[in-house]
C-alpha cells in the first residue's frame, strides 16, 4: 500500500469540498493496482472500523462530519452523564446524557450522533452509537469480596461502573486492598464490566499503598526489567583515556553546580567569565548521557518507553536506572564526567554574538545548592562567602548576567507567570507535616535563565542546519480563546492590545505585568493561563508563544527527559559528520515518534504528580475539619467555587451549601451571582472559609463559605 495512503484519503474525504464516492471511484483516484484492490477495500472497511469514515446506505465514503456523526474521546462524569471531546480543536464537546451513554467507559473512543443541536446557551447534546476503541483495560480499585464473586470500586470516580470479580480471579485480595485489575469483559446493557485482579497493593489508607495506587493508575512504571538493570551496570565503567584525548578537555575550567538539597542526579552544571570585550563567555555544561546509553539499546528502549522522570513528592521514577542518574551521569563535584558543551559569547543587550558546541570532559569544582547560593547574593552571608570564597566572583558574574538576560527576555515579550509552588514537608514516617510555597529565589532565576538561553541557541543553530531535530514548540492561542480571555480582563478595566486573530505575547505579558500586587492578579493570571495551549514535543519548529522564542527545544536535562537525549544524540553524530542522507530519512520517523511519546507520558507524569500533590493536601486537612481560614476564590463553576488558601491548599464550596440565597453562576465572568442578595463572588475575592469536610479516598476538600473578607470589615 501507498506510503502516506491514509493522510492522503482521510484529507480529501474530510475535505468540505468533497462528494461521496464509492470504494471503486476512489480506487481509481489513487491509482491503486488491481493486484491491491481487495487490500485497499479492506483498508476502507479498518478505517471505517476505527471511527475515520462511514459508508453511507448506497455505499458512498463519507465523512463522519457528513453522517452529520461525532467523533472523539468520551469523558465520563460520576454522576453518569459525560461529554465527547471531538477530534477536531475548534470544536465545543458534546454533552451526553446518562441515559445515552449506553456502554462507553471513561476515555474510551466513540462515535456519538447529535440529538439537539447546540443554541445560543446550551451546547449540543448527542447519543453514543459505537465505541470503537477501549482505551483502559487496566483500573485501580478498592476490593470487596463476598462469598461466590467480588466487585471493584475504581478510584477514578469517572469510572462510575464497579467492576465483577468472579472467585477465581480474587488473586488473594482481602477486603478494602487496593488492587489493579484488568478487564476481560466490557459492559453491555445489562451486565457490568467484569475482570480479574492482576495485582494486590495493599491495605487502603496506607500511605504507600496510596502512592503505588496513584503510579498504576497513571500506568508508570516503577521496576525497571532486570535486563535494564544489567545493561546499565555493564555500560557503568570509567571513562576510558581515548575517549578523554578525542574531547575538549576542560577539567581546569572553574564548573560549578547549583540544585535542590535533595537532588541526586545532577544534569548541568554552568562556567562564567568575563571577556576582556566586557561580553559574557558562559558555559553550560550537560551530562552526556548518550555515551552510555546507546540508540535501540535496552536502556534506551526503555528511557523512550518512560520519556521521563516522575517526581512524586518523597518517590522518584527515574527514566533511567539509578546506577547512571544518580551514578556515572550525574555531574558530581570532583569526578571526571563526559558532557556536551555549548559556549555562548552574551553582549551586554543578552545577545548571543558567538557560540560553539563541543564534546568535553569535565571536573566540576563545586556541588551548590539554590539556598546557598541565595543566601550569598541575597543575604550576603558572611560564613557562606568565607567558604566558598573561590567561587563567589563566579556567582556574582552569575547574577548579572541572569539579570541581563531576564530583561531581554521580558523586552522580547516572554510571559512569565508567577504562581506559587506546593512544598509538601513529610516528617520521617511520611506524614505531611507542613505545606508551604516553593520558594523562586535569585538561585533558581540564574540556572533558569542560563537553561533557557542554551535551549535556545541550541534549537537555533540545529534549526539552519536543517537536520531532523525534537523542538519544544507551544502555539499562538485560539482567537475564539483569547476572545473569551478580552471580556474576562474587561471586567476587571484592562484590554488586551493588537489583532485578537494572531496575538502577540507581549499583549498577554502586558496584562500580566499591570496586575502584579492587585487583588486581581491571581484571578487573571489563572484565567490567561488556562487560554492557552499546552506546550509540547514536535518535530517541526514553530516557536514558543509563552517564551516569545522563534526558536526553543529541550537540551539540558538528559538524564530526566528523553527528547533531550535524542537531541543529543543528533548534535554528536552532526558534530562527527555522521549525518548522511540516509541517516537523516531514518531520523526523521525516530524523532517524530520520540516527539509524540515524551508528549503523552508527561503529561501522564504531571496528571500523577498532581494526583500524588491532592492525596496529600488532604491527608494535611483531614484534622483541620472545623477550622477557619482566609483564602481567595481560584476558580468558578456552575457548581461551586475553589477557594485557595495560603498553603496552595484548595477546597471547594459547593452552590447547593450556600444556603443564603439561590446562586447563578455567570460563564462570561466567571461570577456567581445571589438571586435576592444580588450577592457576587468571582475570581480573586478574598473570603473567609471554614474547612467542612474532607475525603481522602477521593482527594476532596470541602469548604464552608463564612463570607468575603471585605464585608466582614
Amino acid at each position: 500500500m501507498v506510503p502516506g495512503l491514509k493522510e492522503s484519503l482521510l484529507g480529501l474525504i474530510n475535505d468540505p469540498a468533497y462528494n461521496p464516492l464509492k470504494k471503486e471511484e476512489l480506487a481509481v483516484i489513487f491509482n491503486i493496482h488491481p493486484a491491491e484492490m481487495a487490500m485497499f477495500f479492506n483498508f476502507l472497511d479498518e478505517l471505517e472500523e476505527d471511527g475515520y469514515i462511514c459508508k453511507s446506505k448506497k455505499g458512498k465514503i463519507m465523512s463522519l462530519n457528513q453522517m452529520g456523526l461525532f467523533v472523539g474521546k468520551f469523558v465520563s462524569h460520576r454522576k453518569g452523564f459525560g461529554f465527547v471531546e471531538s477530534d477536531e480543536e475548534f470544536t465545543q464537546d458534546l454533552f451526553i446524557p446518562a441515559e445515552y451513554v449506553n456502554t462507553a467507559m471513561h476515555n474510551d473512543r466513540v462515535i456519538a450522533e447529535i440529538i439537539n443541536p447546540a443554541t445560543e446557551d446550551r451546547r449540543a447534546e448527542g447519543k453514543i452509537i459505537k465505541v470503537v476503541k477501549r482505551e483502559v483495560t487496566q483500573v485501580v480499585g478498592l476490593f470487596k469480596p463476598s462469598r461466590n464473586f467480588g466487585f471493584v470500586i475504581p478510584d477514578n470516580k469517572k469510572f462510575n461502573q464497579d467492576i465483577y470479580i468472579p472467585k477465581k480471579f480474587f488473586l488473594g485480595a482481602r477486603e478494602d486492598d487496593k488492587v489493579v485489575v484488568e478487564i476481560t469483559i466490557w459492559p453491555s446493557e445489562d451486565r457490568k464490566p467484569e475482570g480479574k485482579i492482576v495485582e494486590v497493593l495493599g491495605q487502603k489508607g496506607e500511605r504507600g499503598v496510596e502512592i503505588d495506587s496513584i503510579i498504576k493508575a497513571h500506568g508508570l512504571p516503577e521496576e525497571f526489567p532486570k535486563k535494564v538493570l544489567e545493561e546499565a551496570e555493564f555500560v557503568a565503567v570509567p571513562i576510558p583515556k581515548e575517549e578523554i584525548e578525542r574531547r575538549l578537555d576542560i577539567r581546569e575550567l572553574k564548573t560549578f553546580t547549583i540544585d535542590g538539597e535533595d537532588a541526586k542526579d545532577l544534569d548541568d552544571a554552568v562556567s562564567i567569565e568575563k571577556l576582556p570585550n566586557g561580553n559574557f563567555k558562559l558555559g553550560v555544561h550537560i551530562a552526556d548521557v548518550t555515551h552510555y546509553v546507546r540508540e535501540k539499546s535496552k536502556l534506551d528502549k526503555e528511557a523512550l518507553k518512560r520519556a521521563t522522570s516522575v517526581y512524586l513528592v518523597d518517590k522518584v521514577i527515574p527514566m533511567l536506572p539509578k546506577t547512571l542518574s544518580n551514578g556515572m551521569c550525574s555531574l558530581n563535584p570532583f569526578e571526571d564526567k563526559l558532557t556536551l558543551s555549548v559556549f555562548m559569547e552574551i553582549d551586554h543587550k543578552g545577545d548571543v554574538v558567538k557560540h560553539d558546541i563541543h564534546e568535553t570532559v569535565i571536573n566540576s569544582k563545586a556541588r551548590m545548592t539554590y539556598t546557598e547560593v541565595s543566601d550569598i547574593l541575597e543575604k550576603d552571608d558572611e560564613l557562606l562567602k568565607k567558604t566558598f570564597s573561590h567561587m563567589v566572583e563566579e556567582f556574582k558574574m552569575a547574577e548579572e548576567l541572569a539579570r541581563i538576560l531576564m530583561k531581554r527576555r521580558e523586552e522580547r515579550g516572554a510571559i512569565d507567570f508567577d504562581f506559587p509552588e506546593a512544598k509538601i514537608i513529610l516528617n520521617k514516617d511520611g506524614e505531611v507535616v507542613d505545606i508551604k510555597h516553593y520558594e523562586r529565589r535569585i538561585s533558581n532565576k540564574i540556572i533558569e535563565e542560563f537553561m533557557l538561553i542554551s535551549n535556545e541557541t541550541v534549537a537555533e543553530h540545529y534549526f539552519w542546519l536543517g537536520v531532523p531535530f525534537v523542538y519544544r514548540i507551544h502555539e499562538t492561542p485560539s482567537a475564539e480563546k483569547m476572545e473569551s480571555l478580552s471580556k474576562f480582563v474587561a471586567t476587571f478595566g484592562y484590554n488586551i492590545k493588537g489583532d485578537l486573530e494572531e496575538v502577540h505575547p507581549k499583549a498577554l505579558q502586558a496584562i500580566v505585568e499591570k496586575i502584579k500586587g492587585t487583588r486581581e492578579e491571581e484571578a487573571i493570571s489563572t484565567i490567561l493561563l488556562r487560554s492557552l495551549k499546552q506546550a509540547r514535543y514536535e518535530p517541526n519548529c514553530i516557536g514558543h508563544f509563552g517564551l516569545a522564542a522563534k526558536y526553543y527545544c529541550h537540551f539540558t536535562s538528559p538524564i530526566r527527559r528523553y527528547p533531550d537525549l535524542q537531541i543529543h544524540r543528533i548534535i554528536k553524530e552532526q558534530l562527527n559528520n555522521k549525518l548522511t542522507q540516509k541517516r537523516q530519512e531514518q531520523l526523521s520517523g525516530i524523532v517524530d515518534y520520540a516527539s509524540t511519546q515524551s508528549s503523552e507520558r508527561e503529561r501522564a507524569a504531571e496528571l500523577a504528580e498532581r494526583d500524588v500533590h491532592d492525596y496529600y493536601k488532604a491527608c494535611y486537612m483531614a484534622d483541620k475539619v472545623g477550622q477557619e481560614f482566609d483564602g481567595i476564590v481560584s476558580s468558578v463553576t456552575n457548581f461551586g467555587m475553589f477557594v485557595e488558601l495560603e498553603n496552595t491548599v484548595e477546597g471547594l464550596i459547593r452552590l447547593a451549601n450556600m444556603a443564603d440565597d439561590y446562586y447563578i453562576y455567570d460563564e462570561m465572568t466567571y461570577t456567581i451571582i445571589g438571586e435576592r442578595t444580588k450577592k457576587t463572588y468571582k475570581i480573586g475575592d478574598p473570603v473567609r472559609i471554614r474547612v467542612d469536610k474532607v475525603n481522602v479516598d477521593f482527594r476532596e476538600i470541602d469548604f464552608a463559605l463564612l463570607g468575603k473578607i471585605d464585608d466582614q470589615e
